[in-house]
């Protein structure tokens, strides 16, 4: 069962406030979870910004801008 992107973004914005506040136990409807470290927290994040981006189709690589200049000799 695929989540719906507006919960995937609900899920990350809750678990950013929560981590803000310094917060370990979040509440997500009916499921409570309760980290033990922040490291366990950014994991988590980590892997909800990914799902959001597949879901969006946004590129998982960062982009590049490469210059190239002369003197036009």
């Amino acid at each position: 069962m695929a989540i719906d992107l507006s919960e995937l973004i609900d899920m990350r914005d809750r678990l950013i406030l929560a981590r803000g506040k310094g917060v370990k136990v979040v509440e997500c409807g009916r499921e409570r979870i309760e980290f033990r470290s922040d490291e366990q927290m950014a994991a988590a994040l980590g892997d909800l910004e990914v799902r959001i981006r597949r879901a969006t189709g946004t590129s998982l690589t960062s982009n590049v801008v490469r210059f190239s200049s002369s003197k036009g000799v």
